[in-house]
Order: structure tokens, then sequence, then C-alpha cells
């Protein structure tokens, strides 16, 4: 009887227990979400107050050089199309589900051992919500990928500012992404260029009535946020015009030569281009300045405020002899240097996805997003604080920014401002005031 007793008992624990496992394990919780807060992240990571709109939207440049098929043609001119995300404060909805899905993919066109393979991320915003329009419109952030890359690669970041009160655009560079990777000269030649334009195209909707963006879009207040190839054209949009040495990246290509000489420093083009309504950059990890792409000259061209961010180790566009040597270089602005120590190129990118950890697939794919000693998640809420600090004294002039950014003036008992205690181990920041 007693044994009979127990083995009852015993069975309802073990019956319970399964239950209650199987109830915990298919009980609802919150995903984390690209840019989603870690326990340890600094203060000013966290998203701003407005629920988040995103609508897609297709570009033609007209008449652009065809670099990639120079020659091939009658006039070697085509239209260039441009696909760009755009990410805005919207009117919240009561009850709205924010999280969204988005289509992005892996691989690189034209890659045999790495095929273009779909898959789906979540993030959090409305898709085509209504704009939350007020007395004054937000600033304008423009946001440039790498060569390969696509709009949706840093939206932690992304999502994070809108909700802030800026509109943010997020360019898909054609020739330049995962789906269309041409060749590497297109993405020399077009990248300040793309910029320009998308910066002209959100001012002219910024005034078209039957654009949401009319009324919603500050473009006489702008920020370009690039990374590795878009910290290339950010550089040069800022005022950084190209070296002697830049065009040569181009071998025998004359026809490319010549059109980059256009975007170089001392060319009256160039110089005519510097567009006072871009207020400050963003550079994570901008790629050139090791093979020569700027000078001393070129670098002092730049005189706006400028944020540089880059892995220690960056193997891909150089540290000391790459941002680092940028940041250096740009003595008329005012600027700052964030240091990721021993952290490599991925500096930017939203983590690594799932897909990605395939063993079966590319480490490539994995390393087209991860750092190997840095947790990707962390350098993400870490951006998020910089970032906020940097456009919100710079585009907003919230004056209570300026000391998030200054951590060697402000510093108490070894931690810095906005961060929890013991958690600033691994990171630098650095500030040069601007020549006078």
């Amino acid at each position: 009887m007693i044994k009979k007793y127990l083995f009852r008992s015993t069975l309802s624990v073990v019956l319970f227990l399964n239950t209650f496992t199987f109830i915990f394990a298919q009980s609802p919780t919150k995903p984390f979400i690209y840019g989603d807060l870690l326990p340890d992240a600094p203060e000013l990571a966290s998203r701003g107050e407005y629920t988040v709109g995103v609508q897609t939207l297709d570009l033609i440049h007209a008449n652009q050089l065809d670099i990639l098929n120079y020659g091939k043609g009658p006039d070697s001119l085509y239209n260039r199309p441009l696909k760009i995300e755009v990410w805005y404060p919207a009117e919240a909805k009561s009850g709205a589900d924010e999280l969204i899905s988005y289509d992005e993919v892996m691989g690189q066109n034209g890659n045999p051992t790495r095929p273009i393979i779909p898959f789906t991320f979540l993030g959090r915003a409305i898709r085509n919500a209504k704009p939350a329009y007020s007395d004054d419109s937000y600033p304008l952030i423009i946001v440039s990928h790498g060569y390969t890359g696509s709009r949706y690669l840093m939206t932690y970041l992304t999502e994070n500012l809108a909700s802030k009160g800026y509109v943010v655009v997020a360019i898909d560079h054609t020739e330049a992404t995962f789906r269309d990777a041409g060749g590497f000269q297109s993405t020399l030649l077009n990248r300040s260029l793309d910029d320009l334009f998308v910066l002209n195209e959100i001012a002219r909707m910024g005034k078209q009535d039957d654009s949401f963006l009319n009324g919603l879009v500050d473009s006489d207040n702008t920020a370009l946020i690039g990374y590795s190839m878009g910290g290339y054209g950010a550089v040069n949009v800022a005022g950084a015009g190209y070296s002697p040495q830049a065009t040569q990246l181009f071998g025998t290509m004359a026809a490319g030569s010549k059109a980059l000489l256009k975007r170089s420093m001392g060319n009256p083009e160039f110089e005519a281009s510097i567009d006072s309504r871009i207020k400050v950059i963003v550079a994570f990890a901008p790629w050139g300045m090791q093979r020569g792409v700027w000078n001393a000259e070129g670098l002092a061209g730049i005189k706006i405020p400028s944020l540089f961010v880059a892995g220690s180790l960056d193997d891909i566009s150089g540290y000391e002899n790459g941002t680092k040597a940028i940041y250096e270089g740009a003595v008329n602005s005012e600027r700052y240097l964030l240091t990721y120590l021993d952290a490599r190129h991925n500096t930017a990118p939203n983590p690594a996805p799932i897909e990605a950890l395939d063993p079966a697939r590319s480490i490539n794919e994995y390393l087209r997003y991860a750092d190997s000693v840095w947790d990707s998640r962390r350098i993400n809420n870490v951006n998020q604080h910089f970032v906020t600090a940097f456009l919100g004294f710079y585009l907003k002039g919230n004056q209570d920014y300026k000391a998030y950014l200054l951590v060697k003036e402000n510093i108490e008992k070894n931690e810095w401002p906005g961060f929890k205690p013991r958690t600033t181990v691994g990171l630098e920041m650095e500030h040069q005031p601007a020549n006078k």
C-alpha cells in the first residue's frame, strides 16, 4: 500500500512538472528585437516617446554614368534606381501591434559560394502608419550601408532614432546590395552622389502636397550616417574631397577616374556641392583612408561636427591608418572618436540573423554582422546612446546631451555619464575641438 502511494505521488509530481514545463515553454514571452535593451545598456539607448511608422519608396536618379557598362552602349548613361526605407514618428494606435517583419536576404549576388537566401526578421514599427505631424518638422537623417549591405542593415538604430523625433531614410545603394552587388567601381563613384540625390528628393517631397513627408521633415537640418563604404561617402559629402591618388582605384578605367575627379579636392564642382543642409556626419568604420583616398588637405575640408566609430582591430577599413587617422586629420571639425577595443569592422550592423548560425552556410554570412569579441547587441546599445547624444546636441540643440559626449571632462569615479557602474570596459571616447 505504501509503495503504491509513493508511486502515485511520484507520478503526480512528474506529470505536474512536465505540464508546468510545457506551459512555461509555450507561454507568450516578449521577443528580443534588434535594438532592445540589455541590462547594461547606457541611459540614452532606450527608445523615445514616438510610435514608429515606416514606408518604402522608389526613386530614380536619371541620366547617371553607367560606369559598370561604360562603352557598351551609345551614351553610357542610365536611370539609376534607388529604393529607400523611411522611418518616422507616427500617431500611436490603441492596442496596435508594433512588431513588423522585414524581408531581407543573405549572401552576395554573383558569388557561387554565397547564394542569395531570403529570410525575415522582426522590428518595432507600423507599416504605413499615419505620421505624427507637429508644429515643428523633424530633422532628417540619411543612412548609408556598406558594400555589400541593404537599407535594413541598421534597423536597431533607424527605428530608435525615429522614435526620438527624426525622419530616418536608409538607402538601398544600387549595385552594392546583397541582391544586386556589382563591380566596386559603382560604389566608389556613386556613394556620395546617391546621398546628395536622396537629400534633394526628400526635400522636394517635403514640399509636395500629396506626400506624407509634407510638413513632416526638415531637410535643412540633416545628418548623414554611413557605415564602411557608407562612411566613405559621408566623409566626402562632409567636405573631404578625394585625393589625386583616389582616382587610381579605377585602374585604367579613364571614365571612372575622370568622374571621380568631380568629387576631388580643389575641383570647383565639388566645392559647389558641399551642402549646408548637412549639419553633421556619423561615420562608422569609414573605408578609404588606408588606400590614400584622402590627404591632409582633403580632411581639413570637413568643417561640420563629426562622430567616428571604429574597432581598434578593424581589418577592413583600418584603425590607426584608417578611422583614427581620419579623426585626427579632420582638424577643422569638432569631432569625436568612439573606439571598441579589440573589435574589428562590424561596429554598425544589426546582430547576425539566426539563419546565419547554420554551420552549413558560409561563415561569411555570420561575419557580415558579428564581431568575434563583442556582443553585437551591446555594440548596438552603445551606438544608440552616443548617436542619440550627438544628434540631440547638434541637430536639436539639447544642451544636456553634451555631457554624455565629453566623457573625460565629466567623468566621476571612473564612470561615464549615462553608463551603469563597471560597464565602460573596452570602450574609449576621444574629443577634439575644431581649429579656430
